[in-house]
């Protein structure tokens, strides 16, 4: 099971760079197992065309690294952090995609004006604080980094929100699996460029309307969701 896991994550991470989320080595992807209440992850600083799956690094919930030669992806903590947080999540991508990390540097969460948004998220994409100078500097950045992430959602659904921009850093996606995390960083990078279009057309442009933000996430979402195929047969 545990080298089905790290084909798993793999798999996600050498999807990165295929699909244009990632520059040199900025970004990684996890999949937990959590029946072991353990992950995989990419090791720190290695190239995605280098990567196999045998290099993928295993670590507990209790940060301590169970297999692998390499050091682990040094976001480890903010992927465990998430993990322990949002319990329903399988897998956890991080990027600096160009877009959405422009608004992250700018601090600013990415405005719904669409339907393409709205099939992916609730409402807005949110933005965290800014971090303070002591969980930059105590020696726990990425730690601290997590728990800035589990703050901002302290009202939110990490279900109806899959993705967070962390303040002057970049993007954090989850999903049920690292495969659906994947995704998830390809629509946020998808919203945010046609965002920033939609910006430039419409400067003053006003969010979705209410009734159809509602529409075209609950089609996709939830128990009354009929968006896609079912067990029993093909819908409308």
């Amino acid at each position: 099971m545990l080298t089905e896991l790290k084909r798993e994550a793999y798999e996600a991470n050498i999807a990165l760079p295929r699909e244009g989320l990632i520059n040199l080595t900025f970004g990684n992807a996890s999949a937990i197992d959590r029946a072991q209440g353990i992950f995989a992850i990419k090791p720190s600083g290695v190239a995605y065309a280098d990567l196999t799956a045998e290099d993928m690094v295993l670590i507990d919930l209790d940060g301590k690294q169970v297999d692998g030669s390499m050091r682990p992806s040094s976001d480890t903590p903010t992927h465990r952090r998430l993990f322990l947080a949002f319990e329903s999540i399988g897998g956890v991508v991080h990027t600096h995609s160009s877009h959405a990390t422009s608004f992250a540097q700018a601090g600013r969460e990415i405005p719904i004006f669409g339907t393409t948004h709205a099939d992916y998220f609730f409402g807005p994409i949110p933005v965290t604080r800014k971090m303070t100078a002591a969980e930059i500097g105590d020696g726990a950045y990425e730690w601290e980094t997590g728990n800035v992430i589990v703050e901002r959602f302290a009202a939110l659904d990490p279900a109806d929100f899959p993705a967070v921009l962390v303040n002057r850093h970049a993007p954090f996606t989850w999903g049920a699996t690292v495969a659906k995390a994947v995704e998830v960083a390809v629509a946020v990078e998808c919203i945010a460029q046609m965002a920033l279009m939609s910006l430039q057309l419409e400067p003053t442009l006003p969010a979705i309307e209410p009734e159809l933000l509602h529409k075209h996430f609950k089609r996709k979402h939830g128990p009354g969701a009929y968006y896609g195929q079912t067990d029993s047969g093909p819908t409308c």
